[in-house]
């Protein structure tokens, strides 16, 4: 029986279970969006939500405990100075899962975790992502309409 066993093993080593979420964290705080398996996010949300929690009490202990889990320097600060600013009067829920379909090698269940309050700069992405997708459309629009149709290009 697993009374009091919580957490997916997700068929690592305890070793190697660290190291990804870990490395899953630091890339989740860094980027603000990992896409990764469900069973993956899912248990990246725990570490991620405390995290999130490390940075909102800001202490000098809190930022320490958090630097031996992230493993960047820069991460720890964007967590502690930018991220735990936004989710200030939030009382939990900092990350949110989205599923986004299977794999199209493996067919493993997919899904996108992100932070609930994403920043500026990365809605800035997606506006840049939008213009470019937009000019692109409407430079394929142009060459059809010079092109005549039936007419060799």
């Amino acid at each position: 029986m697993r009374h009091l066993n919580s957490g997916r093993k997700l068929n690592r080593t305890s070793a190697h279970r660290k190291a990804l979420l870990r490395n899953l964290v630091t890339s989740l705080i860094e980027h603000e969006q990992v896409k990764t398996t469900d069973a993956k996010a899912k248990e990246l949300r725990r570490v991620a939500d405390r995290m999130v929690s490390l940075g909102k009490r800001g202490t000098l202990a809190a930022r320490r405990r958090a630097a031996s889990f992230i493993r960047k320097r820069a991460v720890v600060t964007k967590l502690f100075e930018e991220v735990a600013t936004r989710f200030r009067d939030r009382p939990g829920g900092y990350t949110r899962i989205v599923k986004i379909g299977p794999r199209h090698g493996d067919a493993a269940p997919m899904s996108v975790i992100e932070l609930t309050d994403r920043g500026e700069s990365s809605k800035a992405e997606a506006d840049k992502k939008r213009e470019r997708r937009a000019r692109r459309v409407q430079k394929k629009e142009e060459q059809a309409q010079r092109t005549p149709t039936g007419a060799p290009a």
